[in-house]
């Protein structure tokens, strides 16, 4: 199993949503976050210039999948999250040792 991490532009989200479940995608968690980067798009700010130095508004999601997934579904996030200007974004792969049930305790081996 492997762990999908990718932080995409704001305006760029239903899209990517849409397009992973269209590739059956079952959930993913998004999350609204402020990344330090140094890549990001200063025009598309909307806080104080020292802010926006540092810190821009982007969207995170993360996803599980099957190895064999992993690659089609980070070919969709790139390309229905590109728009080819600094500040698209990046995806982190990682893999997956074990998921744990919280309600029943129960734990898979992947």
């Amino acid at each position: 199993m492997k762990e999908i991490k990718a932080y995409i532009r704001r305006d760029k989200t239903n899209m990517v949503i849409q397009k992973l479940e269209q590739a059956g995608v079952k959930g993913m968690t998004v999350i609204d976050v402020s990344a330090l980067c140094e890549w990001a798009d200063k025009e598309s700010f909307s806080y104080s210039i020292e802010y926006c130095e540092k810190y821009s508004k982007v969207v995170k999601l993360e996803l599980v999948c099957d190895d064999s997934e992993a690659d089609g579904l980070v070919e969709v996030i790139s390309k229905y999250g590109r728009t080819g200007n600094r500040g698209d974004g990046m995806i982190f792969i990682s893999p997956i040792e074990k998921a744990i049930h919280i309600r029943t305790g129960n734990v898979n081996i992947l």
